[in-house]
């Protein structure tokens, strides 16, 4: 089944994630983009870094503040049940304003280097 198209407001959101990494990260930097979570991932450097879905915006933050960011307004955690902590959605109205914007893409790649990267899984062996 081909995957659905995505909505004018997903690609736009992608497209400024893009721009952003593109005015913040020097040519070093790799940047990778795929499909994870259901989203459109953002992989610095082999980490996961960002990703959009619909109108959110995935941010991965140190998972030491992960309690003290939860309660942010306009964020919400990843896994509610505490399995991916440092992971949180932000909602339109928590990046409505240019500074807010601002504030979680340079947070989440102030912390891209001290995240540790997760290993790819191999494929599982073909079955007999």
């Amino acid at each position: 089944m081909p995957a659905r198209p995505l909505s004018d407001e997903t690609l736009h959101l992608i497209a400024a994630v893009q721009d952003a990494l593109a005015e913040r990260l020097d040519a070093r930097a790799r940047v990778e983009e795929r499909q994870l979570f259901g989203s459109h991932a953002f992989m610095v450097d082999g980490k996961l870094c960002l990703a959009v879905k619909g109108d959110e915006l995935l941010v991965r933050l140190p998972p030491p503040q992960h309690a003290a960011i939860a309660e942010t307004p306009g964020l919400r955690e990843l896994d509610p049940r505490g399995g991916m902590s440092g992971y949180f959605w932000v909602t339109p109205a928590a990046y409505a304003t240019r500074a807010q914007w601002r504030h979680w893409i340079d947070a989440a790649l102030a912390y891209n280097p001290q995240a540790r990267a997760t290993p790819r899984r191999s494929a599982p062996p073909p079955s007999r």
